[in-house]
């Protein structure tokens, strides 16, 4: 019993074992179940939550997106904040220095005039002489008198500046013995004694100089170019050649003999005693070359002194005073330049240089004494011409030469020998001169019309231009009715007839010339024919011979002759013929011009 009894109360410990085993499976089970519910939940809101998820993407790109573009503005707006800011910090910058400028005590002015041995140096203030003391970054070797320093507001000099460039210009009368004082002439003829810079103490200062005074200190701080002479004064030299000028050669060689052989070989005319010309006279009628040879004198001059004197640099200086222009109306003045024009070139001639002193138009400056009506100053200007040719003063190396239309009224003291020793007349020019005058400006160089070339040249562009040359030249020079252009009434009754070719010259053969290029320039231009022609030549001839038509008509015909260069019986009175058959009436027209 006790065996079955241990066996029962086993087997119900058993039964009990598994009902509580039992149980905790079922709360297990429970427990999953329950579980389960809840991640069937979570499952279901996931699910929920992933298909809300594309949205939420497409959201938030949008929003970065747009965080993006509000960045990038954000950005650019911080760069021109920085701009701003350093903009804004270098203007305050620049208002500090403009502030430190300003809060600066006011610095001034004064002029150098020496140093001292305890080291401090005198300065000109506002025409107050002060001694005051020097920077240490400034030495007193590198002042000189005349400098102009800057004082601060204890006066003591703290900067260097250049001499002062701006004054008056005053005359060099005389330098004075101890040569750092000179005499000058100022405003109104007031003499005044000065000092001289030390940088112009070396210089040789010749009485007529011109002097730059500084107009604080009163001290000559430069000497400048006297600009009355250097006006006058071309440097270099004409670039016109004997070669330049045409139908003049019996004249040129005159010249050459007169001008250039004295200049060139200078050694023996003084072994023969013979002195050089002090100048030439060259007259006749307006237009026919005289200023060209003055100029081709010139050249030939520099030229030929530097063949001969390789080694040395020659140049040839040439005055050129144009008639009346020295003419002043203070009295003495045009002395005064008639002097300084002559005490320039001496000093140009001194190393040896031609120099060429030119008088176009010269009876306007040197008329015959007492032939004034309203004026005398001829009676003072003449004497001063010559005094300089033939004073006290040697005219070496320097030639005086004259142009004129009128020679009868330049005064017969300046023509004299030994003043304007060689008197040439330069006449109009005749039929070869005239062919010869035409070469010079018609040549292979310019564009001649290709028949032309064919017609009157075969083929040959220099024989073309040279039958052309002579065709019009002789049409020119025809002596025919065509041609006949006044009718010349002299005072003892007697009458003739002049033709154009009386009033030829060369400025109208170069005038026609350049008319017949305009006309050839026009055609090409019309018709793409290009070229200068025969009838573009005569057709120029026509237009300046009819020009002139009205030109010799004048209040004072014996005037006009003058001046035309028609010498011999006065003139009582002129008749145009040109045109005179289509209006007969023309003939008695009076316009005051001359020809």
């Amino acid at each position: 019993m006790a065996i079955k009894a241990q066996g029962f109360y086993d087997r119900n410990m058993a039964v009990n074992d598994l009902k509580r085993q039992l149980e905790k499976s079922q709360i297990e089970i429970e427990n999953l179940r329950t579980r389960l519910e809840s991640l069937r939940e979570r499952n279901n809101k996931l699910s929920e939550t992933n298909s809300l998820a594309p949205k939420r993407i497409a959201l938030l790109e949008e929003k970065l997106r747009d965080s993006k573009i509000l960045l990038a503005k954000a950005a650019k707006e911080n760069d021109k904040l920085i701009a701003a800011l350093n903009e804004t910090r270098t203007q305050i910058a620049a208002l500090k220095v403009e502030v430190a400028k300003l809060s600066q005590p006011p610095i001034g002015y004064g002029t150098f005039l020496k140093a001292n041995e305890d080291g401090t140096v005198d300065v000109d203030s506002n025409g107050k002489k002060l001694r005051v003391n020097l920077h240490p970054d400034i030495s007193i070797s590198d002042l000189l008198e005349g400098d102009e320093v800057a004082l601060n507001e204890s006066l003591n000099v703290v900067l260097h500046r250049n001499t002062e460039n701006l004054g008056e210009i005053v005359t060099l009368i005389e330098v004075l013995t101890e040569s750092n004082r000179a005499l000058v002439k100022g405003r109104a003829d007031q003499e005044m004694i000065m000092n001289l810079a030390n940088e112009i103490k070396g210089n040789e200062l010749k009485p007529g100089a011109s002097l730059l005074v500084a107009s604080k200190t009163n001290v000559v701080v430069e000497v400048v170019n006297n600009p009355e002479s250097q006006k006058h004064l071309t440097y270099e030299v004409p670039d016109i050649t004997y070669e330049d000028i045409g139908g003049l050669d019996e004249k040129i060689e005159l010249i050459r003999d007169a001008v250039e052989l004295p200049f060139l070989y200078p050694e023996l005319f003084s072994e023969h005693k013979l002195p050089t010309p002090r100048g030439i006279l060259l007259y006749g009628p307006p237009g026919c070359g005289k200023t060209l040879i003055a100029k081709a004198i010139a050249n030939s001059l520099a030229t030929k002194s530097l063949s001969e004197q390789p080694d040395k640099t020659i140049k040839s200086y040439f005055f050129n005073i144009k008639g009346p222009e020295l003419l002043n109306k203070y009295v003495g003045e045009t002395e005064r330049q008639i002097r300084v024009i002559f005490e320039e070139a001496r000093d140009k001639s001194k190393d040896g240089h031609p120099v060429v002193i030119f008088f176009d138009e010269m009876e306007s400056l040197y008329r015959i004494r007492g032939s004034g009506i309203s004026s005398d100053m001829e009676s003072t200007i003449v004497p001063q011409l010559l005094a300089e040719l033939d004073g006290v003063e040697e005219l070496n190396n320097v030639i005086v030469i004259g142009a004129s239309n009128r020679e009868d009224l330049i005064d017969p003291a300046i023509l004299r020998p030994g003043r304007l020793d060689i008197k040439i007349r330069i006449d109009r020019p005749d039929h070869d001169s005239a062919i010869a005058i035409f070469e010079q400006y018609l040549n292979s160089d310019i564009p001649i019309s290709a028949s032309c070339i064919e017609d009157l040249g075969g083929g040959d562009i220099d024989k073309a231009i040279r039958v052309m040359t002579e065709k019009v030249v002789e049409e020119m020079y025809a002596t025919e009715e065509r041609n006949e252009f006044l009718e010349v009434t002299y005072q003892n009754g007697d009458k003739q007839i002049m033709h154009f070719k009386d009033f030829a010259s060369g400025a109208m053969i170069e005038n026609i010339v350049r008319r017949s290029k305009k006309h050839a320039i026009k055609r090409f231009i019309e018709t793409d024919e290009k070229g200068l022609t025969f009838d573009d030549l005569m057709r120029s001839v026509r237009e300046e011979f009819s020009e002139h038509e009205d030109l010799p008509n004048t209040t004072n015909p014996d005037d006009w002759a003058k001046i035309s260069g028609k010498k011999g019986e006065r003139i009582s009175m002129i008749r145009p013929l040109l045109n005179a058959d289509m209006n007969p009436e023309s003939t008695q027209t009076i316009s005051g011009q001359y020809l």
